[in-house]
């Protein structure tokens, strides 16, 4: 270890280094006395680290004998994790409190959740890859259970241990098939075995398909999204946004690089892996997604159609096709922001609803809110000329540029089944039948929230905050 590797790994020594030191001030200092600073600390600390990643900007840098990458797209798909990870912290706090499940502990996960998604992304070796999920996954199931006197966060917690030690299972057992047939975990000594044009070995061939359906289970993709609705229902709201968000820019981020930078020249043969998880994924979280009335429910059936969407631009196989994934990424983190921010902030005399139900006539009671969510609600269902709009064009464009026209069909028939619930959801919301109104004292930190990723949602489609640059970047870097 030298002090270039170190320093490649930085902001993961510091967010795991800073996660030890609230974990022993936690534990000094008393059960939950500390809970709320070391929350807003926590904020602070992923914030900074997501200034100095972004505005620091070296080269392409390996670390630890090539375990560790730090290029374009590792730093992208950073700041997204953290900075996402940021918000959905400061936006539940108020629903927390509120609840009387303000741990020290909560905090702490998130953060130590974090370093595992840091490392996945930069993960140059298999068993960094493994390394890095598993830091991730313990400390959701974890999160998923972490109010211990609701039925419903100790189920959700128990089902997606179980179905996720039986992803990692499947990874594993892909991983060391890739490495019983390469003779290396290394991602860059793998992709010198996999010749263009040759066919892949059935031992890589399988070894590749299980570590795939691994990272599929992560990313809630069909057929391994069986847990996705019920862990986002069962688990607490501010836990399910952070399931929404920052683990899907990882674990996708994560597939991307495994597929690129391991088997970039055998496109052809995991191309078609992608196309049916995509197009499946599309299709079965649209037609979900009809029958449900809880929030957290549809939410979870609309996150598995959307990662179908941005696995489209995986499918491609192409650098368009990385730039528009990550696009879709962070636009659909901006939108799932807003929304859960308004879902935390949902409560009737004090208690907390979460049915669509409950949404009726809002624009009477909160005429600026709804506005957001009528906003937040069509740009989900790619309205035009809305960011989700061009979010879904671009991964549809590059899907149809590398030859995929009858899956790029299947997803626009499914935004258009998709937009049917949405659309419900902003019926409810302007000519619903007359309900007793939520309660109006909203939290300003939620409130805020949700009008600023509606302004972002609106606005976005002047020039994307520059962010297509950087995601093109980042794209480069990763498809060379």
């Amino acid at each position: 270890m030298t002090s270039v590797d170190l320093s490649i790994a930085l902001p993961e020594i510091l967010l795991s280094l800073w996660a030890m030191v609230a974990l022993m001030a936690g534990a000094y200092f008393g059960k939950d006395k500390l809970a709320a600073t070391l929350t807003w600390a926590t904020v602070a600390v992923m914030v900074l680290l997501a200034v100095m990643i972004g505005v620091l900007e070296p080269e392409t840098r390996t670390g630890f004998g090539g375990l560790f990458l730090d290029d374009a797209f590792a730093r992208f798909t950073k700041v997204a994790i953290l900075l996402a990870g940021a918000a959905v912290l400061v936006m539940g706090m108020d629903y927390l409190e509120r609840q009387n499940m303000m741990r020290f502990e909560y905090p702490i996960l998130v953060a130590l959740s974090t370093v595992g998604m840091m490392v996945m992304v930069s993960a140059g070796d298999l068993i960094t890859l493994y390394m890095g999920l598993e830091l991730q996954s313990l400390s959701l199931y974890v999160l998923a259970a972490i109010r211990r006197d609701s039925v419903k966060a100790t189920e959700a917690g128990l089902k997606y241990f179980v179905l996720g030690a039986l992803a990692s299972g499947l990874l594993l057992y892909g991983a060391s098939l890739v490495y019983g047939f390469s003779g290396t975990t290394r991602l860059a000594d793998i992709a010198s075995t996999v010749h263009a044009g040759e066919q892949l070995p059935i031992g890589l061939l399988m070894g590749l398909a299980f570590m795939m359906a691994g990272l599929a289970f992560k990313i809630s993709a069909v057929p391994f999204h069986m847990w996705t609705p019920d862990v986002y229902e069962g688990s607490p709201t501010p836990v399910t946004a952070f399931f929404t968000t920052a683990p899907k820019v990882a674990a996708m981020a994560l597939l991307a690089r495994l597929v690129f930078s391991g088997f970039g020249e055998a496109a052809a043969d995991w191309g078609q892996i992608l196309a049916f998880l995509a197009g499946a994924s599309m299709v079965v979280g649209a037609i979900g997604a009809l029958s449900q009335r809880n929030l957290k429910r549809l939410m979870g059936y609309s996150t598995i159609s959307h990662m179908g969407f941005a696995l489209l631009g995986l499918t491609a196989g192409t650098a368009a096709g990385v730039q528009a994934t990550l696009l879709y990424l962070v636009i659909y983190v901006t939108m799932s922001i807003g929304v859960f921010a308004f879902i935390l902030s949902m409560r009737r005399e004090g208690r907390p609803v979460v049915q669509i139900d409950d949404l009726n006539m809002l624009s009477k009671a909160q005429p600026a809110q709804a506005l957001a969510l009528l906003i937040l609600m069509f740009s989900f269902a790619g309205v035009p000329p809305l960011i989700g709009f061009w979010a879904k064009f671009t991964v549809l464009a590059a899907a149809i540029d590398a030859g995929f026209i009858t899956l790029a069909i299947v997803g626009v028939v499914a935004s258009v089944v998709g937009a049917f619930y949405y659309l419900r959801i902003v019926y409810f919301i302007y000519f619903g039948s007359e309900v007793d109104p939520l309660d109006s004292d909203v939290a300003p930190v939620q409130r805020w929230m949700t009008l600023v990723a509606a302004a972002v949602t609106l606005l976005g489609v002047i020039n994307l905050f520059g962010i297509e640059g950087a995601a093109g970047l980042a794209a480069q870097a990763l498809v060379q």
